[in-house]
C-alpha cells in the first residue's frame, strides 16, 4: 500500500507567551506528522496546552521555535485552506442558517446561486434540512454545532481543526454529534486534528490518539485506534484502549 502524503508536519514546535512581568512557557519540542484525511485526537489534561497547539497548526498564533508546514506550505498566518470549529460557536446572530454556512462564500465573491448551491449540500449533510431560514437563537446546541460545522466543510478546506466543539454539549447531545462528525468525514474526507479532554470521545472518533503531557506540552505517546467504524463504547478492545491511555494521561498529572 502506498503511504499517504504527510498534510501537516510540526517539527521541534515550541511556543512562550510573554508580558511585562511573566513568561509562560506552553508548548515544547512538540513534533507531529498528520497524513491526508487522517483524523488526529489530541489529548491530554486540562490546561496542558492542547488549544495552543491547534492555534499554532492553524497559524492563529505565530510559533516561537520550531516549523509548521501545512499542505506543503509553512504556516505563517491564518488561510482559507485551514478551517476551525470553536468550542464557543462564532455564528452571526443576526444571520440565518444558510446566510452563516455561505458566509465564507460569500466573502470570496462567489456568485448567490452558486454558493447557494454548496451552501445547501452542507446543510443537508449535516442534518439541518428544513432549517435553512432559522436563526441560532432558534436552535439547540448541537443543532448550532451543526451549523458551524457546515459552514467549516463549505469553505472546502484541505485541514479542519476543532477545538473541544462538544465540549458544552449535554452528554447524549455530545454522543449523538460524535456518530455524526464520523459520518461526515466519512462522506466528505478531510485531514481532521481535534482537540478533547475526553477519553472516550478521542477513542471513539480517532484514527490516532496523540496522548500530550502536562504544561509545557509535548507528545507523550501516540496510540493506532485500529478499530473498525462505528463503534460501540462497551466493545472490550475499546475499553481496554481507554483504560491503557487513561493510565498514561495519570502519570502525567
Amino acid at each position: 500500500m502506498d503511504k499517504k502524503r504527510s498534510m501537516i508536519s510540526c517539527e521541534h514546535v515550541s511556543k512562550t507567551f510573554t508580558s511585562k512581568t511573566t513568561t509562560n512557557h506552553v508548548v515544547n519540542d512538540f513534533s507531529l506528522q498528520v497524513e491526508e484525511n487522517e483524523f488526529v485526537v489530541l489529548f491530554g489534561p486540562g490546561q496542558c496546552g492542547k488549544t495552543t497547539v491547534l492555534n499554532l497548526m492553524a497559524g492563529l498564533e505565530p510559533v516561537s521555535e520550531g516549523s509548521i508546514m501545512v499542505n506543503d506550505k509553512e504556516v505563517k498566518g491564518p488561510d482559507p485552506e485551514r478551517g476551525f470549529v470553536y468550542q464557543t460557536l462564532a455564528l452571526f446572530p443576526w444571520y440565518t442558517v444558510m446566510q452563516n454556512v455561505e458566509y465564507g462564500l460569500r466573502m470570496k465573491g462567489m456568485k448567490k446561486a452558486e454558493r447557494r448551491e454548496k451552501a445547501q449540500y452542507y446543510i443537508d449533510l449535516v442534518g439541518l434540512t428544513g432549517f435553512e431560514n432559522s436563526f441560532p437563537n432558534q436552535l439547540s446546541g448541537g443543532m448550532q454545532q451543526r451549523v458551524g460545522i457546515a459552514r467549516a466543510y463549505c469553505n472546502q478546506p484541505v485541514v479542519l481543526f476543532m477545538d473541544e466543539p462538544f465540549g458544552h454539549l449535554d452528554a447524549q447531545t455530545r454522543y449523538m454529534m460524535q456518530d455524526e462528525i464520523v459520518k461526515i468525514w466519512e462522506k466528505e474526507k478531510r485531514t481532521v486534528v481535534f482537540v478533547t479532554n475526553n477519553i472516550e470521545e478521542a477513542v471513539f472518533l480517532a484514527d490516532r490518539v496523540v496522548v500530550l503531557t502536562n504544561c509545557p506540552t509535548t507528545v507523550k505517546k501516540e496510540y493506532v485506534i485500529d478499530l473498525p467504524r462505528p463503534r460501540s463504547y462497551t466493545d472490550p478492545k475499546f475499553l481496554a484502549l481507554r483504560s491503557e491511555i487513561q493510565g498514561i494521561v495519570d502519570k502525567t498529572l
